[in-house]
């Protein structure tokens, strides 16, 4: 075949678009192919150290699996790949490549250290040590990495200069287990002659405090460093410096570092220089080398944690002589970057908050937890610190720390705050962004901006709940969420880090513990233990790698955490046949055959915060049966991990969960729904998950559906879900025939609804529906993404794109026009490329454009009914629009 197409483009390796250090001998491939081509035929990879695929009849682009020579350590592989498509034969790619880190025990030259006095204090208080080593380089330098992690978070310096870009390093991992490598170029900054490494080493999440209960120590109690730094020489030599003895260590100008509390800097004490060689470190102390080996150390498969963007407030106003108030126009995580320190020895605080008073001022009394058996709620921490040194140049950015904020309130300087002297820092895991919406309502558009503020705000190297309050990764919430994740962000790679942690924090039992990492204070040892295991927070085993494959097709993440799920659905097996609800036995004194699948024991969250209930008892509320919840999640996980076991190639499995699935499903309806379509417990909730995860017979539908509208028609148009349904209301109601009822529910502007937020000035979804009461008055949580999985209904429903295929190899684009809106258009980077939908009415006429990317295939369904197939391209299409839609 003669060329006749551009060449395949867009290479990755694993879910990274640089993947540096890797810790895989096999790691796996993907490109994009040619504009325009509709199937790739057959592909050939070939790499600079010898292999040669030679012609693979497949049409596989993604995830291929590297087989060639064996990986080394530090190794560096160039490779690219050419195609046959429909097109023809493809001209070779550019080049790719990926290099490896470290990647046996064997290969670490390096010891731990520990500073020689640790620092010490109640918890988030203490102060971060400096650690710092000088080795001289005799010979031309052509390549050196550095490899480090940390017992702690750490900040490296070489000579002076910082080390990548790279935040809260190593990061959130279940170090009991894992424990993250970072592996950076630094080819730069090693220069002939003296050299230095320096290393500010602090709490973080290893001892630091966390969670809600703002628990500390959760891994340890003392600090460690491991580094190793590789020199390569044009002579072939490499030269291996690494932490060990001859390393010195001391306090400095960081007086205080906490992820919850905050950080405190006294730029007095800042000993200038010390990060770079020549400085005079006679007065530091000698570290401590210790054995904490080796073993458990791994890569990420996502990208690291950074400073995203920086934020311009909107306004700085002075409240008093000492206080001023920066305001960001925009709730973020992260932290502020202050440029005017004031006068040698002024003491700023900055305390950060989500909400003003009625004064004017920052508030944080309801970021304040309040935990069932402590006296009184929890400091909500989130307060900084800096004394200033007077030095001109000297700026304020705490990087050991973050913060859930939009205000923060600076005490203490002398004169007049602007805007150019402060700038709010965005951190988080630096996903690539994959997907937008837009419509005709702006405050439609101003609520999916809200959830994507708060998709940012919470994904910080794991998917926590909130950035201040609690910061906890809790399973359920990344369950829910992880659909409207995929679509608006590239979260595979971040998804697959954090299933580790579940994976590894799975009970012998099977219990998947609420939060991953899992610390002790809440753990299966802890005096909290039995709220671990909940239905609907559990299946996140199950459910979040089904969304990965449906995302990005990667069928091995179902197989690597096919064990836990099987643990997880056991455990579910158990409950079912071998408990059964006080209160079921005491209605019925012999059980009914069909309850040995019913699952109404052990601790459930529910449905959770559904609105206008408040639990005044706990005990009861812990006591109560929630049957009807917990099963209907083990018919769903149960399906699911038929169609997991059939992917995998577990023909015998397959059989046995289906079976099992269709078992729930009839236990369920004979304890929950009767012949007339009338379900117990009679709520919104109940009738959408039945809809939502096909609990009820064909036939029984649309009674189904139609008494969810009664239930909602009754609220005064009003949902009435809570944690769990929220996300498959609108979904259910526009499946079942009731497009115009999930569009009265998106455009209700008053409590509770989505658009009340919007409308009290929110900036990021709330974790309450009255998170701002009429009163103006916070409550809990302001950045709390899970009431914002609504807009996954705005991509797949106002906008049209649904995924058939994996990877939206196929998909369908089916807008459902509705709501008054008289334009929308939303667009995503799947992993073959772009895919974009865009309709508007005008004159009664529905216009629609949408674009194919190469490798796909589109089913186009026209709200007229009429249906057309798509290849790669930019498509139009017109329809006349019923009387009333237009």
């Amino acid at each position: 075949m003669s060329p006749t197409s551009g060449p395949p483009h867009r290479l990755r390796v694993e879910h990274l678009d640089r993947a540096l250090g890797i810790r895989t001998t096999a790691p796996r491939l993907s490109w994009r192919l040619p504009d325009g081509a509709r199937e790739q035929l057959a592909y050939r990879i070939t790499t600079d150290n010898g292999w040669d695929s030679g012609w693979v009849d497949s049409g596989q682009n993604l995830l291929v699996t590297y087989a060639g020579p064996p990986l080394l350590s530090s190794q560096r592989v160039e490779w690219r790949v050419r195609l046959r498509t429909d097109l023809g034969e493809s001209p070779v790619s550019a080049p790719s490549s990926f290099e490896t880190g470290l990647l046996w025990e064997e290969d670490w030259q390096a010891s731990w250290v520990e500073p020689g006095q640790m620092p010490e204090g109640s918890a988030g208080q203490r102060p971060a040590a400096l650690l710092r080593f000088e080795f001289d380089v005799d010979r031309p330098v052509v390549a050196a990495r550095l490899h480090a992690t940390a017992q702690g978070v750490y900040e490296a310096f070489l000579n002076g200069a910082r080390v990548g870009d790279a935040e809260l390093t190593p990061g959130w991992t279940q170090y009991d287990v894992r424990l993250q490598v970072q592996t950076c170029d630094v080819t730069a900054s090693v220069r002939s002659g003296r050299n230095a490494i320096g290393v500010v080493l602090a709490d973080g999440w290893f001892r630091g405090q966390t969670g809600i209960t703002r628990a500390a120590e959760q891994w340890g109690d003392r600090l460690a460093a491991l580094l190793q730094l590789q020199v390569e020489h044009d002579d072939g030599s490499v030269t291996v410096v690494g932490s060990g003895p001859g390393w010195r260590s001391s306090t400095g100008h960081v007086v205080a570092a906490d992820l919850i509390a905050g950080e405190r800097w006294d730029l007095t004490r800042l000993e200038r220089g010390w990060a770079g060689p020549a400085f005079d470190d006679t007065a530091w102390d000698d570290v401590a080398v210790v054995e904490h080996g080796f073993a458990g150390l791994v890569d990420s498969p996502a990208p690291p944690v950074r400073r995203v963007e920086e934020i311009v407030p909107v306004s700085v106003t002075r409240l008093d002589a000492r206080r001023q108030i920066v305001d960001l126009g925009q709730n973020i995580n992260g932290w502020v970057r202050l440029t005017d320190l004031g006068p040698a020895g002024t003491t700023l605080t900055l305390t950060h908050g989500e909400w003003l008073d009625q004064d004017g001022d920052v508030t944080t009394d309801h970021l304040r937890p309040a935990v069932p058996f402590l006296p009184e709620p929890l400091p909500a921490g989130q307060v900084d610190s800096v004394v200033s040194a007077g030095v001109p140049g000297d700026v304020f950015e705490p990087r050991r720390t973050t913060h859930g904020f939009r205000y923060v309130r600076i005490d203490g300087h002398p004169g007049d705050l602007t805007a150019d002297d402060v700038r709010g820092v965005v951190v988080h895991t630096d996903l690539r962004r994959t997907g937008s919406f837009g419509c005709s309502e702006e405050r439609v558009n101003r609520f999916h901006e809200a959830a994507v503020w708060s998709l940012r705000s919470n994904a910080c190297d794991v998917p926590t709940d909130c950035p201040h309050r609690e910061r906890s990764p809790w399973v359920g919430d990344w369950q829910l969420f992880i659909p409207t994740a995929a679509f608006l962000y590239d979260v595979a790679g971040f998804s697959l880090k954090w299933l580790r942690d579940v994976a590894v924090d799975q009970w012998p039992d099977g219990t998947v513990a609420n939060t991953s990492p899992s610390t002790r204070g809440e753990g299966r040892e802890s005096p909290i233990a039995f709220l671990n295991g909940s239905a609907g927070w559990g299946d996140a085993a199950v459910i979040v790698p089904w969304e990965l494959y449906r995302a990005y097709g990667d069928v091995d993440v179902l197989d690597e955490l096919w064990p836990t799920m099987v643990r997880w659905l056991a455990r579910t097996e158990r409950l079912a046949r071998e408990g059964r609800h006080p209160a079921r036995a005491a209605r019925r004194a012999e059980p009914a055959p069909h309850e040995e699948y019913l699952v109404d024991t052990g601790f459930h969250w529910g449905e959770w915060l559904v609105p206008g209930e408040e639990i005044d008892d706990f005990r009861a509320w812990v006591a109560a049966d929630k049957g009807d919840v917990a099963t209907a999640y083990f018919a769903h996980s149960a399906g699911l991990m038929a169609r997991i076991a059939d992917l995998t190639g577990r023909p015998e499995d397959a059989a046995r969960y289906a079976e099992l699935a269709g078992n729930v499903r009839a236990a369920w309806c004979a304890e929950y729904l009767d012949d007339a379509g009338r379900l117990t417990p009679d709520t919104q909730a109940n009738h959408v998950r039945a809809l939502a995860f096909g609990l009820v017979p064909d036939e029984l539908r649309a009674t189904v559906a139609d008494r969810l509208v009664e239930l909602i028609r009754k609220a005064d148009t009003h949902l009435g879900t809570g944690f769990l349904a929220t996300p498959h209301l609108l979904p259910v109601l526009a499946g079942t025939g009731h497009l115009d009822v999930a569009y009265e529910l998106l455009m209700q502007d008053t409590e509770p609804s989505w658009l009340v937020m919007v409308d009290r000035g929110a900036t990021t979804v709330w974790e309450r529906w009255n998170g701002v009461d009429a009163e103006g008055v916070p409550h809990e949580s302001l950045n709390h993404y899970s009431k914002g999985a609504v807009v996954s209904f705005l991509h797949r429903y106002t906008a049209g794109i649904e995924v058939v295929e994996p990877a939206y190899r196929r998909f369908r684009v089916r807008p459902r026009p509705g709501g008054g809106l008289t334009h929308a258009e939303a667009a995503h980077e799947s992993p073959y490329g772009r895919i974009e939908s865009a309709w508007r009415i005008e004159g009664g006429a529905f216009e629609l454009r949408v674009v194919v990317p190469a490798g796909t295939a589109a089913e186009i369904v026209l709200p007229d009914g009429s249906v057309d197939g798509a290849g790669p391209g930019t498509h139009t299409y017109t329809c006349a629009l019923e009387e009333s839609l237009r």
